[in-house]
């Protein structure tokens, strides 16, 4: 009887022990290239100092979580929350769960822990709503840079275009090489999307594309033609299998000298390195044309939803992104740049380290496609359109979609 009371107490201890430290399930989309090696690194710097905490990756595939997005809302309206999960900066994630009463404002913590002067106001302006801050910025993207293969751009004499005619003459002489001109993989719709909305900076302008998320500019102007046109311009040059490649799949065509050209968000970068490509050696880069003053604005989240079952877990998982440390061990993996503004310039390569210079000298714009700029309805309306377009060159179809889109979101139509 002694023994097994013995046993009974010991098996209690172990339970209790687990049940102390606890699990922390943090949701996300990053299950690729850079931002997966980075993730894991975050993990494994969170265990040095919370080793009994057992951490739950439930990252969903898909790029800029089109999967995971779906997934996320799901488990949000049915009461089954993450304790913590990635989400975009901006509108994203201000009305989907802050102005519907899911999330726990971060204000407090950000005083507690002493980094609210650690990151730009204007992005802590950007997370959080009604005077409030709900949720931790680790990184910052940008969506406007055009990264090429260097190998076959030199073999080729060709040089960074400053504006769209040199640009078109550059694809031309890539496609009369029999190289793929512009890398594109928009099976998930955004890649394509995040393209135009480039475009639409290039025309619009930077100054004039903040007005129209601001609701001080009307969305019907001739830059809006000119960007339709552009775009569809565009397809002549892209890779015939486009709409059944992601973003990933894209991107690897420059790796394997099929493809010269290839604008995406700087995360390609972290992908590039993960293959073992050196930036300024084996892939260059410049911003699209008619951009060059503009820094296309994305940036990664993670905030407290309410209810989260292992909420004390979240919290020190939540102080933990917010380091300097976390910051610099997770950005030079990911391809991207800290949030915070005290980096440690010497952790970051030739192509970050001019981004952290560009963020802070450049016009910021707001990515439509990545959720900071609009809506979800406008981005999937924009994102619909914009695929049709591609398939169809129907530009009057698609700009009466955006539009109306621009309408049903209470933005200046015309």
């Amino acid at each position: 009887m002694k023994k097994l009371l013995v046993s009974f107490l010991a098996i209690l201890f172990v339970f209790s022990s687990a049940f102390a430290a606890g699990e922390l399930e943090i949701f996300s989309w990053w299950t690729g290239g850079g931002e997966e090696e980075g993730l894991l690194a975050l993990f494994e710097l969170f265990k040095e100092d919370n080793p009994d905490v057992e951490i739950i990756n439930a990252a969903v595939a898909g790029g800029a979580g089109t999967n995971a997005k779906a997934v996320l809302k799901t488990r949000m309206l049915g009461g089954n929350p993450p304790d913590s999960f990635q989400v975009h900066a901006g509108m994203e994630l201000t009305t989907t769960y802050v102005v519907t009463g899911m999330m726990e404002p971060l204000t407090d913590y950000f005083d507690e822990w002493g980094v609210k002067d650690k990151f730009p106001q204007g992005l802590l302006d950007i997370v959080s709503y009604k005077g409030d801050i709900y949720s931790v910025p680790v990184n910052v993207h940008r969506g406007n840079i055009v990264f090429y293969n260097k190998e076959i751009f030199d073999e080729l004499g060709l040089k960074e275009p400053t504006n769209w005619a040199e640009f078109i003459t550059a694809l031309n002489t890539v496609q009369e090489a029999g190289y793929v001109p512009l890398a594109m993989g928009d099976k998930n719709k955004w890649p394509a999307g995040q393209l135009f909305e480039a475009i639409m900076v290039s025309e619009y302008g930077a100054e004039e594309y903040n007005k129209l998320f601001r609701g001080e500019a009307p969305f019907d102007q001739v830059a809006l033609d000119r960007a339709l046109d552009k775009i569809y311009e565009l397809t002549n040059y892209f890779n015939k299998d486009h709409a059944a490649l992601t973003w990933q799949d894209a991107t690897r065509l420059l790796y394997d000298n099929e493809a010269v050209f290839n604008l995406m968000g700087d995360w390609a970068e972290g992908y590039m390195k993960t293959l073992g490509w050196t930036p300024g050696e084996d892939f260059g880069w410049f911003e699209l044309p008619g951009t060059q003053n503009s820094f296309m604005l994305i940036s990664d989240t993670f905030g407290l939803p309410k209810g989260a079952p292992n909420r004390e877990n979240a919290i020190k998982w939540l102080e933990f992104l917010s380091t300097r440390e976390a910051q610099d061990t997770f950005n030079p993996i990911k391809g991207s740049i800290p949030a915070r503004t005290d980096a440690d310039m010497s952790k970051y390569d030739a192509y970050l380290t001019s981004t952290i210079e560009d963020f802070s000298t450049k016009i910021i714009t707001p990515s439509i496609a990545h959720g900071s700029a609009a809506d979800e309805s406008f981005i999937t309306s924009m994102n619909d359109a914009i695929n049709i377009l591609l398939t169809t060159g129907n530009t009057s179809n698609a700009k009466r979609s955006i539009l109306w889109a621009a309408e049903d979101a209470g933005l200046m139509a015309y």
